[in-house]
């Protein structure tokens, strides 16, 4: 009996100590990576929803951009920081779905090195060509590619990055063959297409809104399964090519071995924050997927379903970027 009072008492005491951590946290401003240069489609994002966070968690979170070698550079500094915390990762497609397909080796374990805490978006890209390119819908962009074998191109802000995947899956799906041009970032790439020195692009609809706005980009379709609720006239992928979907999601992890408890309490304040209408109208007029929020768990469940998805894509491409 009384091993088990001690037993119960060790228990309550550590219970105790877990809940004084997440009342406690955080005591000092938060940093949130984005492990990409400025100007991306993650950069707004990751910045309308700090403010709000840092006002539901009582400290600043202060976005940081930490760019380079396809987001590596930034993801392993959220890997290597202290597991309490204070470290964001802002994780896109790249880090933790994508980037161990496309990689020779890494510099961190996608799996072991990081704990989900929450979903924040979830969108879709948008097919786009140059505004003198002779096609106004996905089946004339197939029926052109196919008479042109390999002479249209398509856009991307690089090498293994979530437009690049996106053209490729189009290729393979519709059974046409495109050439693949890609550049450092999304603002360069859609800038070519827009001069009309590449055909077409499929890529975030926040970068891309200024110049449909501006008639040099043209919209084709959107990657989602269901019509995006910004371009209700532009049709879905899928509606030509049954089963053709492209989701982008954005999330939050934290290093592995952070306090359950405070992984615990971020997921709360994101959810808060996630579920404000003006934050969802703030996002929607800069162009950013819609914000929605996940338990960790479900969001744990939804990035090892989109690696085994884009890891047979990249396998079947045949894509590597070193």
């Amino acid at each position: 009996m009384t091993t088990r009072r001690a037993l119960l008492g060790g228990l309550a005491t550590a219970a105790a100590a877990r809940s004084a951590v997440a009342q406690s946290y955080p005591v000092r401003p938060v940093r949130m990576i984005v492990p990409f240069v400025p100007g991306g489609g993650a950069d707004p994002s990751a910045r309308l929803v700090a403010e709000p966070l840092g006002a539901v968690l009582g400290q600043a979170v202060v976005v940081e951009n930490r760019g380079g070698a396809g987001g590596t550079i930034g993801t392993v500094a959220v890997a290597q920081a202290p597991a309490d915390g204070y470290t964001l990762l802002y994780g896109t497609p790249g880090p933790l779905i994508t980037n161990r397909h496309l990689m020779a080796s890494l510099p961190y374990d996608p799996d072991r090195d990081f704990a989900p805490v929450s979903l924040l978006t979830r969108g879709a890209y948008v097919m786009a060509v140059h505004r003198d390119v002779p096609a106004r819908s996905v089946a004339e962009v197939i029926a052109l590619a196919k008479a042109r074998p390999g002479e249209l191109t398509f856009a991307s802000s690089g090498i293994g990055a979530g437009s690049h995947l996106a053209g490729e899956l189009l290729c393979m799906e519709a059974g046409i063959r495109m050439s693949h041009v890609p550049y450092r970032g999304t603002g360069p790439a859609l800038q070519d297409v827009a001069a009309g020195r590449v055909t077409m692009s499929i890529d975030s609809y926040g970068p891309m809104l200024p110049l449909l706005q501006s008639g040099h980009l043209r919209a084709i379709a959107v990657t989602s399964a269901e019509r995006m609720a910004e371009l209700p006239d532009v049709p879905t992928i899928g509606e030509t090519i049954p089963g053709f979907e492209v989701g982008v999601i954005n999330y939050i992890c934290v290093r592995s071995g952070t306090p359950e408890p405070i992984i615990r309490r971020l997921n709360q304040a994101l959810v808060q924050v996630l579920a404000d209408p003006e934050l969802k109208a703030r996002m929607q007029a800069a162009g950013s997927s819609p914000p929605v929020s996940s338990s960790p768990e479900e969001l744990g469940a939804m990035l090892a379903r989109e690696s085994a998805k884009w890891g047979e894509v990249i396998r079947r491409a045949g894509i590597q970027a070193g």
